[in-house]
């Protein structure tokens, strides 16, 4: 794996060879798992998937067999919920998914397009007295539930301080629409690229901001638990890229 990260062979790891290697592997887990769930939706086999396929695969069985309200009450409220993704993922609105908008549909959090259904899923996950907004007490809920009615922990109160401090841009004890974004899809963040520093931070002994191979395997758990290694999985599987 080394190896393959290392693009222009000089026996280093840069900084920017990590984080290029870390985005290959996330888009390939991506893809890899919407071409494992393919033929279960893609009925017809006609290499797409309709949304009634979808709908069907999904929701056929519990629509028709659940008597119990509760259950009927839940899976009528996703059901509505997954069409809404589904349309914003079906760009031509032909209301079938080729490979790429259904990996959309899946995966929203990776597409431009799909970035006000997940602040809107978010919004409506949290925000339980379905006022709109979240306001501190829901954004503390969705983390901790306060059973025992005791003290709350520190790393609540922590919580309720970032929350003031840099949730509620506006001020006004709670987040709208915009600041939710700000929060779960920030702009001037780069995961793959913070993964990537923290990883030569941890490992780089010698302090010469790039990694050697020794260096790497010196520190092989880091890499274990990382993205880098698809979380270890890539140790033990077949590579043919």
């Amino acid at each position: 794996i080394v190896d393959r990260i290392d693009d222009n062979k000089d026996g280093y790891l840069t900084t920017e060879e990590l984080k290029t290697w870390i985005k290959r592997v996330q888009k390939r887990y991506i893809y890899e798992n919407v071409a494992k769930v393919w033929k279960d939706y893609d009925l017809n086999k006609d290499n797409k998937i309709a949304w009634e396929e979808y709908k069907q695969a999904t929701y056929g069985y519990y629509l028709e067999e659940f008597q119990d309200a509760t259950d009927q009450h839940s899976f009528k409220k996703m059901l509505p919920r997954d069409e809404r993704r589904f349309k914003t993922a079906d760009l031509d609105g032909d209301l079938a998914a080729t490979r790429e908008e259904f990996t959309a549909f899946l995966h929203p959090e990776e597409f431009e397009h799909m970035k006000n259904i997940v602040v809107l899923e978010t919004l409506e996950d949290i925000d339980k007295n379905e006022d709109g907004f979240v306001d501190q007490d829901e954004y503390i809920a969705d983390m901790f539930a306060n059973e025992e009615g005791g003290p709350e922990p520190d790393w609540v109160i922590t919580e309720r301080e970032q929350f003031s401090d840099f949730r509620d841009l506006n001020k006004d004890g709670k987040m709208d629409k915009e600041e939710i974004q700000h929060w779960i899809l920030p702009q001037d963040y780069d995961h793959a690229l913070a993964e990537a520093r923290h990883l030569v931070y941890e490992s780089d002994v010698d302090k010469d901001q790039k990694l050697t191979k020794e260096e790497v395997l010196d520190n092989w758990n880091m890499f274990v638990g990382s993205q880098a290694t698809n979380y270890g999985e890539d140790l033990t599987r077949n590579h043919d890229e």
